[in-house]
């Protein structure tokens, strides 16, 4: 049987020629005077094609010649549209200077408009127009020698009028369906803890089975969630670039797993720090890569996690799972017919109930589940085209088309099958989807921009093109030809001062990209990463996507050999360079760029036909004036701009714009004037009021255009009563987020916002300088706000008003932030509540900065039990952050009775701090039993208190002792033993404390390290009772990987104590800390001595510690002298005995990377330092003689830094004392006469360097290094 394939889409391109060419514009303007005949031919002979393209499309499948035919017909109705966009944008062009717009541009009119005079445009387009109508006579002559037959395409669903239209998901049966491989693998990580050797998982099986699926579920397993520390998933796919997938794999650690210093590592370098010492789980999904090199490259650098570290991989290559593979590959078997049949019919039959679906229908489920071999996404696409058949006859037919997969060709053609059951309409939208890169998460909105600037979306009365492209969009989700389709809602507090909002966003299923890219492979064009001598970019490409570093220098290079219609350019790489051949981009219809270049790159008079244009996070100061003349200009994103401070002036022409984003422009300081004329308008993200009086728009110009979506409002105190009212905002009802400033509050400001009113359904509302002392009624109103955000309100004295009843039922983050009069939540304490909880869904409070709130809102009865009652204002609170609060004093309004909590039940992350007066933070209760995150400021007798309640489960703990409190010793005594007390009840090994930070604490230091054995990470800061190192209770701290000593000026170290003998195999030590990976001590004055550093330690730090004699300990002094005979020759370790061998393996710190000491003055002598180091910084250390190696050389050390150490005189000079040397700086070490000779031999390789003139060759251009080549040895 044939192969099937995905059909061509010619139809709706014609659609869009025969909507242009019948432009009421056309005739208004006469722009076609003298060429009707040559019109009225073309509009006729467009018809006769359009009555038999569907019969052409379905024909080019399987016959040559028609596909030939239609081909020409696509590169025709092309050449049309872009004919017919120049008659279009005449007729516009005459319509703006018939408005005035030519006398706003003056003498640059001339410039932009060259062929303005009508003689010149009527040669030069009869001349296009009649080369259109001969290529358009001879196709139609041609179609009909092929015979071609009409056929009524089935019209297009009107279901686009559901805004609600459901997305079939079929993860729900598939994650039942996967249960057991999903434990077979589970089982299979987990049980790998205790493994030294990384292990790699492959999943393979062929497309469309639901690796993706199954890895997904293995990793949102709970039992993973909590066995690994990071969790990382990355897609692969067909680009395997090493130091790309490394930058990959590193956005996606928490930053506090990066080294400070990362910024001058490479990607690989960063990788293997952030994963160091941490099991992690890594999917690498979608792998393709049989280069061995290239993998063991990257594998190198993973081998650095801990214990139970593991990647997952999903393939459909077998070759790949023989050079990653650690162990047996999981083959994932066909999913079975039950299930398979549960999707077909849960797809095809939707929520009829069983008895009511046709039986002769159902009786060929069984049937069609064979086809699908197994995959679920055959499966949802199989169903998804029955959905919309009806009859015995049609399922059949579809039965017999699907009978075509082989073992070779996978599920794709019943994907084809699926795609070839849309209309043309969606055919045309999801393949222009082939511009993006495989696994590209992609914004919903801007994709139905894009369609809708590329005409894809055929126009009904009444209905915008963005409610049908919506509906699209839902259909093809529908049917899985999108997937990981999710609403990402960023919040306000999240967004403010950064490039982020709220978005809806997608990907393409790998398999359904082959599809679109079926259709438009010579018409799409991705640069890769590193483009090299590829020829990526063919003369048929229209659509070009570019996410390589330098995107401008590809472009130039490649247009100055070829000269492609671009229609589309999506380039989201920074651009330094200008770019070149600016004529070339005369057929751009949308285009993104991101520039660092403070003028824009094209010229206005080459982009007549754009419709998209995207320059959001470019740095300009000014749009150029002549973008006005973009009258086609549909969306305009200039959002991010730091450096923007105004629009073009004249952009009340650009009548076509529907989506202006300005958010994110802090220079912005007006609106451009008449923005009322901009009637299709519908997305304004920022208005900027200008001065009353002023040539920029009033908020009042506002009033007719149905804004929707996020609109934020600045520069209020510009704003009268009456323009505020003027303003419409509560008939702007598809408006979902409002945001309001003032620059400076002032005393009109509550008219002016009582004048602002929103609609009801407002979700979210941000007031920043309001000035008023109270807010007006309609605040209470807003029953469907998800967020509220008050900051800098300085005269405001409380939230709601006197004899009123407020609830926010779907409340769920608020922040109250430099509110310096509020002090209360109504306007009399009196006033409560009532029984009726005003924030049953709020799940973050943030209160900061207001100096006269004394409580929160008064708590509400929960429940009773055990005689106790539970009250609580926020039931469902999970994060609470209370930060200077200087008269805060309580939880509650009132203080509860005695068998009475006031608690949070759901609490989970708690920030206290500058609030002095608070007198009771319950610290007697336990406020919440899920208190994960205690991150306090306050009295040690409290905070100490806190920590008993709450021991079992916190994982992270921040106590800063608060210097004004006063606090007897022995109420901190009393606090600090029911802590021990809490120990010992309790099994401190179940403790899950994994990160602690203590600030400034005169006691309980030591107590604290002795419970919490599960700590990964420790910070002491100013802490005077840390005076010496406590090595038992270091002992059993057997997780901890980073360790940070800071300002502790009462440390020493250890107690003096005659030295010990060295130890003996037979007599073994305990080792303190036996798994720290990186310590930093810095500001320690008094300390001498450093603990018994692990051999698992990677970095140390060591900065302003003035009395430190060494950095290792005595007993590991004694251990390195006894073996001090080995260390000064190199050629040792080629005749070394068994024994010596062992003494070299006991020098401390064997896995040594990086150290860095800085004034350390005490320190003298040698500087003994493993081989292993890759990073040495040594600075002002006055007193330090030789920096030395154990063996005499430091074979993979990459960057040596030596400043400011006045008698160092020696460094190491072995063969390979510095083979991988990249980085040397040495500076103001006048001891160094001269540098050792293999470090000069290697000085011309380094990628960095920078030395006193003395160690450096003579050069002509250099004076002060004359005097070297008189200098002798």
């Amino acid at each position: 049987m044939a192969e099937l394939v995905a059909t061509m889409v010619v139809g709706p391109l014609l659609s869009i020629v025969k909507k242009k060419a019948s432009s009421y514009l056309l005739d208004k303007y006469k722009v076609m005077e003298g060429m009707e005949e040559q019109h009225r031919v073309l509009k006729r002979k467009l018809r006769a094609i359009l009555d038999v393209i569907t019969d052409a499309e379905q024909a080019a499948s399987h016959r040559d010649g028609a596909m030939a035919w239609l081909e020409e017909v696509k590169r025709v109705a092309y050449e049309a549209n872009e004919v017919f966009d120049e008659f279009n944008y005449e007729a516009l062009r005459r319509e703006a200077k018939k408005n005035g717009h030519y006398s706003k541009l003056g003498f640059d009119a001339v410039k932009l408009f060259p062929t303005h005079n009508r003689f010149v445009f009527r040669e030069k387009m009869g001349k296009k127009l009649c080369r259109i109508v001969q290529a358009i006579e001879v196709l139609v002559a041609e179609m009909n020698a092929f015979g071609f037959k009409y056929q009524q395409e089935a019209s297009a669903s009107k279901d686009w009028r559901q805004t609600d239209h459901a997305i079939f998901d079929p993860k729900e049966i598939i994650s039942r369906s996967r249960a057991l491989d999903t434990k077979n693998i589970v089982d299979m990580l987990v049980g790998h803890a205790s493994d030294e050797n990384l292990m790699v998982v492959p999943i393979v099986g062929v497309g469309g089975l639901g690796k993706t699926t199954l890895a997904q579920l293995i990793y949102n397993e709970p039992e993973i969630q909590k066995h690994f520390e990071l969790l990382i998933w990355v897609c692969v796919s067909d680009n395997f670039d090493v130091y790309s997938l490394a930058r990959s794999i590193l956005e996606c650690l928490p930053q506090k797993s990066t080294v400070e210093s990362d910024s001058k590592k490479s990607p690989l370098d960063r990788l293997q720090d952030g994963l160091s010492g941490c099991r992690y789980l890594l999917v690498l999904d979608d792998v393709w890569n049989r280069e061995i090199d290239k993998w063991e490259k990257l594998k190198a650098r993973l081998t650095h996690g801990a214990k139970g570290s593991v990647v997952l991989t999903t393939t459909r290559d077998g070759g790949v799972v023989k050079i990653m593979g650690s162990v047996k590959p999981y083959n994932l078997a066909e999913l079975e017919d039950d299930f398979i049949k549960e999707i077909i019919e849960t797809r095809a039959f939707g929520s009829q109930k069983e008895e009511e679906r046709p039986v002769e229908l159902v009786k060929m489920v069984g049937d069609i589940v064979k086809r699908c071999h197994g995959s679920p996404l055959a499966a949802t696409a199989l169903g998804s085209v029955l959905r919309t058949k009806t009859s015995e006859e049609e399922w059949k037919a579809i039965a017999i088309r699907s009978n075509i997969c082989t073992e070779e060709s996978g599920i794709l053609p019943i994907l084809k099958l699926s795609y070839n059951d849309f209309s043309s309409q969606m055919k045309q939208c999801f393949s222009f989807c082939a511009v993006f890169p495989k696994d590209y998460e992609i914004d919903v909105d801007k994709l139905i921009q894009l369609w809708t600037a590329h005409g894809f979306i055929q126009e009904q009365k009444e209905v915008r093109p963005e409610t049908i492209g919506q509906w699209i969009f839902n259909e093809l989700a529908s049917r899985s030809f999108f997937v990981e389709v999710k609403q990402v809602r960023v919040s306000f507090k999240a967004r403010w001062g950064r490039d982020n909002y709220s978005k809806h966003t997608c990907k393409i299923h790998d398999l359904m990209h082959d599809v679109a890219l079926s259709t438009m492979e010579k018409e799409c064009a991705l640069a890769p990463e590193k483009p090299g001598q590829i020829e990526w970019l063919p003369d048929t490409a229209r659509h070009l996507h570019l996410s390589c570093k330098e995107p401008e220098i590809i472009l130039n290079d490649s247009l100055a050999k070829i000269s492609p219609t671009i229609q589309t350019l999506l380039c989201y790489s920074e651009m330094e360079h200008p770019l070149r051949h600016l004529s070339k981009y005369n057929s751009l219809k949308a285009l993104r760029l991101h520039t660092w270049s403070s003028s824009f790159p094209l010229k206005s008079k080459h982009l007549h036909h754009l419709r998209y244009l995207d320059l959001s996070r470019s740095l300009f100061k000014t749009l150029p004036k002549d973008i006005s003349i973009l009258y086609n200009l549909q969306t305009l994103n200039v959002s991010g701009c730091q450096a923007l401070h105004r629009l073009p002036r004249q952009m009340k022409y650009m009548t076509a714009l529907r989506h202006l984003y300005t958010h994110n422009c802090p220079e912005m300081r007006n609106m451009p004037g008449d923005l009322q004329k901009l009637m299709s308008l519908q997305t304004l993200t920022c208005f900027v009021a200008g001065p009353t009086g002023s040539e920029c728009s009033g908020v009042g110009e506002l009033q007719k255009l149905n804004l929707g979506g996020e609109l934020q409002l600045h520069q209020l105190e510009n704003v009268t009563e009456e323009d505020a009212k003027s303003a419409n905002l509560k008939n702007k009802k598809e408006l979902q987020e409002l945001s309001l400033k003032w620059t400076v509050g002032g005393r009109d400001d509550a008219r002016v916002l009582e004048g602002l009113k929103p609609h009801d359904g407002l979700q979210a509302i941000r007031i920043e300088s309001y000035g008023g002392t109270t807010f007006p009624t309609w605040m209470a109103m807003l029953r469907n706000m998800v967020e509220i955000h008050l900051s800098d309100c300085k005269e405001l004295q409380w939230l709601f008003s006197r004899g009123r009843s407020y609830t926010f039922p779907n409340l769920k983050e608020f922040t109250l932030q430099g509110l310096e009069c509020l002090e209360g939540w109504w306007e009399s304490s009196n006033d409560g509540q009532g029984e009726e909880v005003i924030f049953p869904q709020l799940e973050k409070l943030y209160v900061v900065d207001c100096a006269k709130l004394t409580a929160l809102p008064e708590a509400i009865l929960l429940g009773e039990s055990s005689g106790t009652v539970t009250q609580s204002a926020f039931p469902t609170l999970k994060v609470l952050r209370l930060c200077d609060l200087r008269s805060f004093e309580r939880w509650g309004a009132v203080e509860g009775p005695q068998m009475v909590e006031i608690i949070f039940p759901q609490l989970d992350k708690l920030y206290v701090s500058g609030c002095q007066k608070m007198t009771s933070l319950c610290a007697h209760q336990k406020i919440s039993p899920n208190l994960s995150v205690l991150d306090m400021e306050g009295s040690e007798e409290e905070m100490f208190l806190w920590v008993a309640r709450h021991m079992t489960s916190l994982t992270t703990l921040k106590l800063k002792n608060c210097a004004d409190t006063e606090t007897s010793s022995a109420a901190v005594d009393h606090s600090l033993t029911q802590v021990v007390d809490s120990m010992e009840k309790w099994n401190h090994h179940d403790f899950p404390l994994a990160e602690m930070g203590l600030y400034g604490l005169k006691s309980g230091v030591t107590e604290l390290c002795a419970c919490f054995v599960h700590l990964q990470e420790l910070c002491i800061n100013d802490c005077a009772s840390f005076v010496q190192w406590p090595d038992k209770q270091f002992q059993s701290l057997v997780s901890l990987r980073s360790l940070e000593i800071w300002h502790c000026k009462q440390l020493v170290g250890c107690a003096d104590a005659p030295a010990a003998e060295p130890t003996t195999a037979s007599e073994p030590s305990s080792q303190p800390l036996p798994h720290l990976e990186s310590l930093w001590i810095q500001g320690c004055g008094s300390m001498v001595e450093v603990f018994k550093l692990p051999a698992s330690l990677r970095i140390m730090i060591i900065e302003d510690c003035s009395k430190l004699k060494s950095i290792f300990s005595r007993s590991q002094q004694q251990g390195e002298s006894a073996s001090s005979i080995l260390q000064w020759s190199p050629v040792h370790s080629e005749v070394l005995s068994s024994s010596a061998v062992a003494r070299v393996e006991h020098f401390p710190c064997p896995c040594l990377e990086e150290i860095d000491i800085g004034g350390c003055d005490s320190l003298t002598g040698v500087l003994d330092l493993p081989p292993s180091l890759k990073e040495i910084l040594v600075y002002g250390c006055g007193e330090l003689r030789s920096v030395e190696s154990h063996s005499g050389e430091f074979p993979s050390l990459e960057r040596l830094y030596i400043k400011n150490c006045k008698t160092l005189s020696s460094l190491p000079d072995g063969s390979q004392a510095y083979a991988s040397l990249q980085s040397l700086t040495i500076e103001n070490c006048p001891g160094i006469k001269r540098l050792p000779t293999c470090l000069q031999q290697c000085l011309s390789s380094l990628w960095h360097k920078r030395l006193d003139a003395r160690y450096q060759e003579p050069s002509l251009l250099k004076p002060k290094t004359w005097r070297n080549a008189f200098r002798r040895d």
